[in-house]
């Protein structure tokens, strides 16, 4: 398995990233994220994983190995594909997906296109456990999920709606922790 890259960005396409490695070029269908880390430098390491099917062979690319590691698990779930799974980890950070999974937070995947609400729940019943220790992703989650709804309720998205909640003291009342992103966003 070709576990990571490290080259020059020699060209961005709809298909991915090609990166030149000692004078060969690989198709990379890479991460946002990884698209930005090799932008420019003289050279990039891009952690990868090669998925094999009958018919063909196919290179993805994330900027580190948090989302690489989401990314496998994802594929783990029955139904999510690489480029489903591509499009979940492309979508936010990694530490956020997780998070959302943790809390069962299924509005969080819903909101990417290609995911149902059926495939939004069986991603989270199947990965849940396979987080391993998730004590202080849980810790972290389930303080501002209501103030989050309330903000969605508002019509925000919900990754904004995070956003917007991420520095706000979540042992506040949810009023005041909506009233105080709405005047940051003001």
């Amino acid at each position: 398995m070709i576990a990571r890259l490290r080259g020059k960005a020699v060209a961005s396409t709809p298909e991915g990233l090609i990166l030149d490695v000692g004078g060969v070029g690989y198709l990379v269908a890479a991460t946002p994220t990884a698209v930005r880390k090799a932008d420019g430098v003289e050279e990039a390491t891009i952690e990868t994983y090669l998925h094999v099917r009958e018919d063909v062979m196919q290179l993805y690319g994330f900027a580190d190995r948090h989302e690489r590691e989401l990314f496998v698990q994802l594929l783990t779930v029955n139904g999510i594909g690489p480029k489903v799974a591509l499009a979940i980890v492309s979508g936010s950070p990694a530490d956020e997906l997780r998070s959302a999974i943790v809390r069962e937070d299924t509005a969080r995947f819903v909101a990417i296109p290609g995911i149902g609400k059926k495939t939004a729940e069986r991603i989270v019943l199947e990965l849940k456990e396979k987080l391993g220790p998730v004590e202080t992703l849980a810790a972290a989650a389930t303080g501002d999920i209501v103030a989050r709804d309330a903000l969605v309720e508002l019509g925000w998205t919900p990754l904004d709606a995070e956003r917007a909640l991420l520095d706000v003291d979540d042992t506040l009342p949810v009023e005041e922790q909506v009233r105080i992103a709405l005047r940051r966003a003001a």
